[in-house]
């Protein structure tokens, strides 16, 4: 009994410490980078397209719809880039797991070596890993998982995912390009419009971009700064190519 409780003592302390200690880490990162694509492009294309318009003296209307149509494009654009991207590296995934399944069967040996080097990268002797091996040998699944993961630096994807990444992308397109196209349809001066977008689009820009910084990791005020910068050179670049064309 004393061997017993001996035994299974560092197991209870194990447990209470993972249960004392909650990490939080967050773990959206994925959707945050559909988010981060849709909502940045959303602000920057639009805006581009209609200070674009205005400078060559386009009426508000022929703006808003034009813009409303870029909108609509650029969301199923952005959409279906999404979804192929997710796609493609969820095939990237099955067919890398096809060939590492078949290599477990056909050469054990050399992927049980295979794994020796992948431990030994991280300090481990022979002698110390070679319990690790035997042990992974006796699960195939587990030992297919840890060449996924270890060997080729592959995650199985989430199931749904190109969807889901396909429709988040797409709306966060159209929130962000909503924002610069609204002045246009309350100002019917393009001139005046176009200043109150710049104005309504260049805050928007700043504020997106400090969250961004937040949630990455990065930040805030630089990611503010950068994302506006670039909003901005993009905008004033098709500005000044629409007024080139038509002094022209």
């Amino acid at each position: 009994m004393a061997e017993g409780s001996g035994m299974t003592t560092p197991l209870v302390s194990q447990q209470k410490l993972l249960v004392q200690h909650r990490e939080k880490h967050f773990t959206a990162g994925e959707v945050v980078r559909d988010v981060i694509i849709g909502v940045s492009d959303g602000l920057t294309v639009p805006f581009a397209l209609a200070a674009g318009l205005s400078g060559a003296a386009a009426p508000s209307s022929i703006i808003l719809t034009a813009g409303l149509a870029e909108v609509a494009a650029g969301a199923i654009s952005m959409g279906l880039g999404g979804y192929l991207a997710a796609k493609s590296e969820a095939d990237h995934y099955e067919r890398e797991l096809r060939r590492e399944q078949e290599e477990i069967v056909s050469v054990p040996d050399t992927e049980a070596a295979e794994i020796g080097e992948i431990l030994s990268q991280y300090g481990l002797e022979p002698h110390e890993y070679a319990p690790l091996v035997n042990a992974l040998r006796r699960d195939p699944q587990a030992w297919l998982e840890f060449m996924m993961r270890f060997e080729l630096g592959l995650e199985k994807p989430e199931p749904g995912r190109a969807v889901r990444s396909a429709a988040t992308i797409a709306a966060a397109y159209v929130v962000g390009g909503l924002v610069p196209l609204a002045p246009y349809a309350f100002v019917p001066a393009a001139g005046r419009a176009m200043l109150t977008s710049a104005a309504v689009t260049l805050a928007a820009l700043l504020f997106f971009g400090y969250v961004k910084g937040r949630f990455t990791g990065n930040r805030p005020f630089l990611s503010a700064l950068q994302t506006a910068f670039i909003g901005a050179i993009a905008s004033a670049a098709a500005y000044a190519l629409a007024k080139a064309l038509q002094l022209s």
